[in-house]
């Protein structure tokens, strides 16, 4: 079978806190792991979107309108549905599952995915990510 769950695709999460939020991947594991024996992945996704940036607003309504939030998590592959969107932001280095182990380590990765997601926002490439879901 082919393997079509890679590093950078964007995903739908569909189940759990975050359903309905776009995320990518960061690492797979097809064959699990002990902890987890089924196949999953580690993604980082918005936990809020940016809102939408008027011409006329003055450049500090715009930063504070262009902020996301970012979240980091393990999620089993039956709990996500592929998109045909890659996304080309260098995560890899920043997230990883040593980061998931305490909760300060989870929170400055989240903060730089923050920062990363925010960077890419601002220069208009993969829009469709950076949209909220109308369902």
């Amino acid at each position: 079978m082919v393997k079509f769950l890679k590093p950078s695709k964007a995903v739908i999460v569909l189940q759990g806190r975050y359903a309905g939020r776009k995320a990518v991947i960061i690492r797979n594991f097809d064959d699990g792991t002990r902890d987890r024996p089924y196949g999953h992945c580690l993604v980082a996704g918005l936990a809020k979107y940016p809102r939408k940036v008027i011409r006329k607003d003055s450049a500090k309504k715009q930063a504070k309108k262009s902020r996301v939030k970012c979240f980091i998590k393990l999620v089993n592959y039956n709990h996500i549905m592929p998109t045909r969107y890659t996304l080309d932001v260098d995560l890899k280095d920043v997230v990883s599952l040593e980061s998931l182990q305490s909760r300060d380590k989870k929170v400055t990765a989240a903060k730089e995915a923050k920062a990363r997601f925010e960077e890419r926002f601002k220069t208009g490439k993969n829009r469709w990510f950076f949209t909220k879901l109308r369902f």
